[in-house]
């Protein structure tokens, strides 16, 4: 039997109850979900899942895509912020 080591970390007490939820869902645990995690890692040799910025939820996103079709060639410009804000005061 292969030699083992200790890993100490910290997570949100939220996170780690919601991980350990999910981990025993699927009939593993903590470690072993770690251990699986570390595996593919070595075995790929990168994070075995994509690393991203959150992104906008969708209607954030369908919000997004509509101002990026949206013409805006018929909007009004104006020439200083005080030209505005007198239009805003109409």
């Amino acid at each position: 039997m292969e030699k083992t080591s200790n890993i100490n970390i910290r997570i949100d007490d939220k996170l780690k109850k919601e991980a350990e939820k999910l981990f025993n869902d699927l009939g593993i645990n903590m470690s072993s979900a770690i251990n699986v995690f570390l595996k593919q890692s070595v075995r790929e040799q990168k994070i075995p899942f994509e690393i991203r910025k959150e992104y906008p939820n969708y209607d954030t996103d369908m919000a997004i895509a509509e101002t990026d079709s949206t013409d805006y060639n018929d909007s009004k410009t104006y020439d200083s912020v005080d030209e505005l804000f007198k239009e805003l005061d109409k």
